[in-house]
């Protein structure tokens, strides 16, 4: 394999674990972002001549460490730097420097630490997405900004924020104790849960499906996964993700619009995935219910149907009932009724919607007037299905989304 190759894949794969521990002996986010470009540099430079090392990652943690010394040194911040740092971490920076190349084993997987740090309370949710997706998912700026259509140095500004926020008010680099774990877990888990839901069905832009996200995301959820296997919470939103990734081919036509479930090619769902997410969704509930695996729960139902009119939709309402006490919030009660009105006939699903009308989250959110439309459609109820279109393609921001929307409009 070439060594650009290999460089490549060590980055994609092992770059968030060499920063995490960088930052967790140096306590210095810039500084292991600088060494770890270092070390790569150096590879790149040094490997053609020199030949792949048997252990490349250990090298490029050797390497990464003393190049982060050696900036410490020019920047004559050496003392000063070492005087705010405990004694125990001066003694593991020094150690880092002689890290053997001879068992990449030896270097601590800290991805957990950093994702705490990443996804830390103090910080807004754009900061912690954002340095989630710079620092874990190894995103240049250019890509997340790209990713969020919004130009490179608006998002160089964001990261630069964030990074200060987290330098002034000293967000430890840890993993919270018991008392906090539940709170500190779910924001991390919400992070992820936004890149994917962001690439799911994207809110601006050209295309509606964006698997750079939901990929990456589903990359971040393994590793906490990995990390933390008997939390439930974090294999059900893997499972969900992955139920949810599996059908990815069939939910955009050739066009590039949307396809709706119900008009979906069950065939080109991916199967090999199917069966891993469903097997994840059974781990997920042995655990009790949570939101992500109640959510995980219901992607299986889907998943396991041969075609959308085989949709056990009792079980879904019943999945339904327990996501609304455990996450209540008005698009899960959308979602509660759309599902009821696929049980009972139209007539109650139109109901259930309409009592929902009044909230004002819905009032503004497109996928709302969408299910009355579909509905009402079912009803027979063509004018005021359209009126519903019109007011979903009004809300509507992506160019894919709105094109379908219109679409419908127009058959109506």
């Amino acid at each position: 394999m070439a060594v650009r190759d290999v460089l490549g894949a060590l980055r994609r794969e092992d770059r968030s674990r060499l920063l995490a521990a960088l930052v967790a002996r140096f306590g210095d986010l810039d500084l292991a972002e600088d060494a770890t470009q270092d070390a790569f540099a150096a590879a790149l430079e040094k490997w053609p001549v020199t030949g792949v090392p048997d252990k490349p990652l250990a090298w490029l943690m050797t390497t990464a460490a003393r190049k982060a010394i050696d900036r410490l040194r020019r920047q004559r911040a050496l003392t000063e730097r070492l005087a705010r740092l405990h004694v125990e971490q001066e003694h593991r920076a020094a150690r880092a420097v002689e890290v053997s190349p001879a068992d990449p084993d030896e270097i601590p997987d800290e991805r957990l630490e950093l994702f705490f740090a990443c996804c830390h309370p103090t910080l807004k949710v754009e900061e912690q997405v954002v340095l989630t997706l710079r620092c874990l998912a190894g995103l240049t700026t250019a890509e997340i900004a790209q990713a969020f259509l919004v130009p490179v140095p608006t998002m160089q500004q964001r990261l630069v924020r964030a990074k200060k926020r987290m330098r002034v008010t000293r967000i430890p680099v840890r993993v919270p104790g018991s008392a906090e774990l539940p709170d500190r877990l779910s924001a991390v888990l919400t992070v992820i849960y936004l890149v994917f839901s962001e690439g799911y069905a994207a809110t601006e832009g050209a295309s509606h499906l964006r698997t750079d996200l939901t990929q990456e995301a589903i990359r971040l959820a393994r590793i906490v996964h990995r990390l933390m296997p008997t939390q439930s919470e974090v294999t059900g939103l893997l499972a969900l993700m992955v139920l949810i990734e599996a059908r990815a081919s069939a939910r955009t036509g050739r066009d590039g619009m949307p396809v709706p479930l119900p008009d979906q090619d069950r065939r080109t769902w991916d199967r090999l995935l199917l069966e891993e997410g469903l097997s994840l969704a059974e781990q997920a509930a042995a655990g009790g219910p949570g939101p992500y695996s109640v959510q995980a729960a219901i992607a299986a139902v889907h998943a396991e149907a041969p075609d959308f009119a085989s949709t056990d939709w009792r079980q879904i309402v019943a999945l339904y009932d327990v996501l609304v006490i455990l996450a209540p919030g008005p698009v899960v009660r959308m979602a509660r009724a759309v599902a009821i009105g696929r049980r009972d006939g139209p007539e109650v699903g139109i109901a259930h919607l309409d009592e929902l009308s009044a909230d004002p989250a819905l009032a503004e959110h497109h996928p709302f007037h969408e299910a009355r439309a579909v509905t009402l459609e079912l009803l027979g109820r063509p004018e005021e299905a359209r009126r519903a279109w019109v007011r979903a393609h009004a809300l509507a921001r992506n160019d894919a989304e709105r094109d379908y929307l219109l679409q419908r409009w127009w058959d109506a």
